[in-house]
């Protein structure tokens, strides 16, 4: 396998298909994965057993996909992300056999194919499915066995069938809960503010204080914004 400067070449188990030369240092390969020619993996990636990862997929680093997956051509794994056993993605919304005489030339260009990108730091649960066309936000987790129709937005918690927001979850993926008017996890002590498009991490950790006057004339803090 090819060194790349001083750090530790990936690895890839005897079993293993690794046809791409396009993976990054310190990522493994279990066995009876198949990455294909023109897939690209980042760097301190753990590939685990049967995983397919197909032309035209895109995984960055230190991401982790657990046994059993398929990434198709179109999905985009961000840094970070945690992919759990048996999740299923789609890159089709009106799949036909390509082989097919009924879908006549619907397959002779690109014009069918719907990506997904899930944003850096997100996770989803076992044997979650993602239609296509989607996108996960940052940090977002999707619950086990949930079937995910749309988009998703940066810290939120979604689970079930079609899957629903619950909640807010922190970088370190514990249930945000509320603080003031912002949202505080009581783990590791991060604070979020909320805007139209999510959260969004505080700038300083906390969220901020909204100051109103009061009657007297003076100011006094009411809260978070």
């Amino acid at each position: 396998m090819p060194k790349h400067g001083s750090r530790i070449p990936f690895k890839a188990h005897p079993k293993a298909i690794v046809e791409s030369c396009s993976i990054g240092d310190g990522t493994r390969v279990w066995a009876f994965a198949h990455v294909m020619a023109e897939a690209v993996v980042g760097q301190d990636c753990n590939i685990g057993e049967t995983v397919f990862v197909e032309n035209g997929a895109k995984i960055g680093s230190r991401v982790t996909v657990k046994n059993g997956v398929q990434v198709w051509e179109g999905i985009v794994l961000e840094d970070d992300v945690f992919v759990g056993p048996n999740v299923t993605f789609a890159n089709d919304r009106n799949p036909r056999s390509p082989r097919s005489v009924a879908a006549g030339d619907r397959y002779e260009s690109k014009k069918w194919l719907e990506g997904t990108i899930v944003r850096k730091g997100a996770a989803i649960g076992a044997n979650a499915t993602i239609l296509c066309g989607l996108e996960i936000g940052e940090y977002a987790t999707i619950g086990a066995g949930s079937v995910v129709t749309r988009s998703v937005k940066p810290f939120e918690l979604c689970y079930g069938s079609p899957a629903a927001a619950r909640g807010h979850v922190c970088m370190c993926g514990n249930k945000l809960g509320r603080s003031g008017r912002g949202f505080a996890c009581k783990v590791c002590g991060r604070a979020y503010i909320a805007d139209r498009n999510g959260l969004r991490l505080a700038p300083s950790g906390k969220p901020k204080r909204r100051v109103a006057p009061r009657r007297d004339g003076k100011r006094k803090e009411t809260g978070h914004a």
